[in-house]
């Protein structure tokens, strides 16, 4: 599950849309422009957008069942999942559809010294959003790379609302000098054209965070660093002869699911094994608390390798 963090990201986010959506829905209407109708939209599916990725979390909190034995951590993925979607469905598909019509019959924007106001004071809430969650990301990626940490990273709430403001920011961008055109220009078909990049952009967003979620969703394994403790235990382990594989599976942010193969040394005896698995399994979730359901197989080496190779060449029959 999330931790205190991303709650505290999704809540500013969540302030911070669901005041700017009013403010530019009011400006919108007042003025009539197309861009300003097309931010309000946004900051509206932000808002419920965030009310999801809440929601998302709450659910991955519920106890496992016998419905759902793993428990529903990956409740958060599902509805982070569906955040991209709504995004790129009504986000971008309105932002295009009404920039499309405001190019085909263009009409001017009333008082655009109005609609100036209340895109800087979105740029301010918005800034202020953006810095929570960089603030949380940034901590979280150490010293990788952005690109890096967003492909490694197994919470979804905080990358996703770093690049729903990330947008809306660049959004209020484009909405801006579509504004400007249209006052300075003369050319009221601008504030169409500043509402169809603002749905380009916000689609553009939308696809990278679908990629990104559909991973985890999916299934994805721990990072490279949990696996080498995982190993380095096993590997200090002096009953156990070999380490035949490792399989992990993120089910939330905190919440991996752990499967080993090991091969015991064939003097050791059965109460060996027994306190030698007891204590593996205390000692990987104390060093590791993210491993919360961990499974061992104790298989001969050979017979590891014999089975992987018929799964191996079940695989390819299927491709073929």
């Amino acid at each position: 599950m999330a931790g205190h963090g991303s709650r505290k990201v999704i809540f500013a986010a969540l302030a911070g849309n669901s005041l700017i959506a009013i403010t530019k829905f009011a400006a919108a209407a007042y003025t009539g422009s197309s861009a300003m109708l097309s931010e309000g939209i946004h900051s509206l599916v932000d808002t419920g957008n965030q009310g999801l990725l809440l929601y998302g979390l709450k659910k991955a909190k519920q106890p496992a069942d016998k419905r759902h034995p793993f428990g529903y951590g990956a409740e958060l993925y599902f509805w982070s999942f569906v955040v991209a979607i709504l995004i790129f469905a009504v986000g971008a598909g309105v932002s295009i559809y009404e920039g499309i019509q405001k190019v085909l019959h263009p009409h001017p924007v009333s008082d655009p010294y109005v609609a100036y106001i209340v895109l800087a004071l979105a740029m301010i809430f918005e800034a202020t959003a953006w810095w929570i969650a960089f603030k949380e990301f940034d901590k979280a990626r150490g010293k990788k790379s952005i690109f890096s940490a967003v492909q490694d990273s197994k919470d979804p709430t905080v990358f996703t609302v770093l690049f729903e403001d990330s947008a809306a920011m660049l959004g209020l961008v484009v909405a801006f000098v579509g504004l400007l055109g249209v006052q300075f220009l003369g050319l009221p078909w601008l504030d169409g054209v500043a509402s169809i990049l603002i749905g380009v952009i916000l689609g553009g967003t939308a696809t990278l965070l679908a990629y990104e979620t559909k991973g985890l969703l999916i299934g994805e394994g721990a990072s490279p660093e949990i696996i080498a403790k995982i190993e380095a235990i096993i590997d200090a382990t002096a009953a156990i002869n070999n380490l035949n594989e490792i399989r992990t599976l993120h089910r939330g942010p905190q919440d991996i699911l752990l499967a080993l193969s090991v091969d015991f040394i064939d003097e050791v005896t059965a109460g060996t094994v027994e306190e030698t698995i007891y204590s593996l399994e205390r000692t990987i979730k104390m060093e590791m608390p993210a491993v919360t359901r961990l499974f061992i197989e104790v298989q001969a080496k050979e017979h590891h390798e014999q089975m992987l190779a018929e799964e191996q060449a079940a695989a390819l029959e299927l491709k073929e």
